[in-house]
């Protein structure tokens, strides 16, 4: 996602393997596949180069000193976005960070944009930011993760603390509010001569919306069979998503961590970043900071135990927005990766839920995109700046046996392969399904790459289950044609489409 470089979640496995083994070249990897995407999430969070290359740089020492503890290696993903979060979490709580902040340089991709590209995607951003603006952090955050950096709900429970089920409805109201917000404003600008009762709702020059005017159209769409007709029409949250920039990581960040961390007279700095990363739980998960000063709960770390709780509804703040740019993203067909009906809400994946307050921490969306900054990181090898906040401890012991609600994982399921069919589109289909089954174990499977049509997903999959991945007709749609959907480990699914000239 967000052009990252790809890597399949058994490559996860492999990794964490490899540095558990004392690998010397896996924390390079691992640098390289990972640190582009956690340094954007830490300056998402803390919007500020210098801190954020302190972040990431502390979290990947932090990752080598301690991946012995993690018991699940196949989690490695959202265990690596947990210690990163946590990092960012420790930094915004230290009253001595720097007020004043310097954002990062934007890492360019606009070498084959033309202009009219360039303006389209700026006005796009304007759009997304806006809309994005008006939602509470948590939803934010949980867009980002799930859409741009393509956390799965059992991922994202992981990395949040919370259960694969209240991970499911958070990504999945997250993503409704957008949806909903984006709808309503954009029948505002473009439903007045198709509905006289928008046109009496919402004066031609209010813009943007007024939350009390927002919240009324929503209701109105509710009930208006013109307007719910429109309201069908399909928008690509991942698609949206994808046009915010990516923050560009400082070029000797690389350098410094691999420095540290293989450098024998750096030990005692390497103890003192691991440290400040403890405590872990009994499956070696780090213990959120959010979560420290609460009540222990019974809840296993995975997640699969715990009330379900829904953050509050916020939708009508969102529709204070931009909506140029927005329009060309909604077609009456299929879309790119996370293509939806609005109608419908889409499903965003280990212990008690930390607080939901917007004010626990910055989100991804709280500022516009990175803009150019004169300030150089230079990491130190040795970060004499920091000042460890909590009290170094050990990682408590592992007990005999884990929790009895949840099963012992000691050794990782058999792998399996996996069987992919094809599909097929007529005129009036915008998509079909792609059906996956495992064949002689469990396989942790994700689409590697699409051709010709769009497609996302990944999962895992006990030995004979199946699950049904959705490829989506290219927009705009003029001839008939085919595509294909390759799969991690293996696969790929040739897909067949017709379409109405023009359509």
């Amino acid at each position: 996602m967000a052009g990252w470089p790809s890597l399949g979640r058994v490559e996860d496995r492999r990794l964490a393997q490899a540095l558990r083994d004392g690998d010397a070249l896996a924390l390079a990897e691992i640098y390289d596949f990972y640190a582009p995407r956690l340094f954007d999430y830490c300056h998402a969070l803390l919007r500020d180069q210098d801190l954020a290359a302190d972040a990431l740089h502390d979290s990947l020492i932090a990752t080598r000193e301690h991946i012995g503890k993690l018991r699940e290696p196949e989690r490695f993903r959202s265990w690596i976005y947990s210690i990163v979060r946590n990092e960012c979490l420790r930094q915004l709580g230290d009253p001595d960070r720097p007020q004043q902040r310097h954002e990062a340089p934007e890492q360019s991709e606009d070498a084959f944009l033309d202009a009219e590209e360039r303006q389209r995607r700026e006005e796009t951003r304007q759009l997304v930011h806006s809309a994005l603006a008006g939602m509470a952090a948590r939803h934010r955050e949980a867009v980002d993760l799930s859409a741009r950096h393509d956390l799965s709900a059992e991922e994202l429970a992981g990395v949040l603390g919370i259960s694969t089920q209240q991970a499911t409805e958070l990504v999945a109201q997250a993503r409704d509010d957008l949806d909903n917000s984006l709808a309503a404003a954009i029948i505002a600008r473009t439903g007045r001569g198709d509905c006289p009762s928008v046109a009496a709702l919402v004066d031609e020059d209010e813009w943007p919306l007024p939350t009390e005017v927002c919240r009324k159209l929503i209701r109105h769409i509710e009930s208006c069979p013109v307007c719910r007709d429109r309201r069908k029409r399909k928008v690509s949250t991942n698609r949206l998503m994808q046009v915010l920039p990516v923050a560009a990581m400082p070029s000797d960040l690389r350098m410094a961590v691999l420095s540290l961390a293989e450098a024998p007279d750096q030990h005692e700095n390497r103890l003192r970043i691991a440290q400040r990363a403890e405590p872990f739980d009994v499956w070696g998960w780090p213990t959120s900071l959010e979560r420290r000063a609460q009540p222990a709960r019974k809840e296993s770390r995975r997640g699969e135990g715990g009330s379900s709780r829904l953050l509050p509804a916020i939708a009508v703040a969102a529709c204070v927005m931009l909506v140029i740019g927005a329009i060309f993203l909604l077609t009456s067909g299929g879309d790119s990766d996370g293509s939806k009906n609005l109608n419908n809400k889409v499903p965003g994946g280990v212990a008690a839920a930390p607080s939901d307050s917007a004010s626990d921490f910055p989100s991804p969306s709280d500022s516009v995109e990175p803009s150019p900054s004169k300030s150089k990181h230079s990491p130190s090898p040795t970060p004499t700046k920091k000042t460890p906040t909590p009290t170094p401890t050990k990682a408590p012991p592992k007990p005999p046996a884990p929790p009895t609600h949840k099963p012992p994982t000691h050794k990782p399921p058999k792998p399996g392969t996996l069987s992919v069919s094809t599909c097929s589109m007529d005129v009036g289909d915008d998509s079909c399904d792609i059906t996956l089954t495992a064949q002689g174990g469990t396989v942790h499977w994700s689409v590697s790459s699409a051709t010709g049509v769009s497609a996302s997903g990944s999962g895992t999959l006990p030995k004979g289950k199946s699950v049904t991945v959705t490829a989506h007709k290219p927009s705009p749609c003029s001839a008939s044609g085919t595509g294909t959907v390759s799969f991690s480990p293996g696969g790929s699914a040739s897909v067949q489409y017709d379409c109405l000239l023009g359509g």
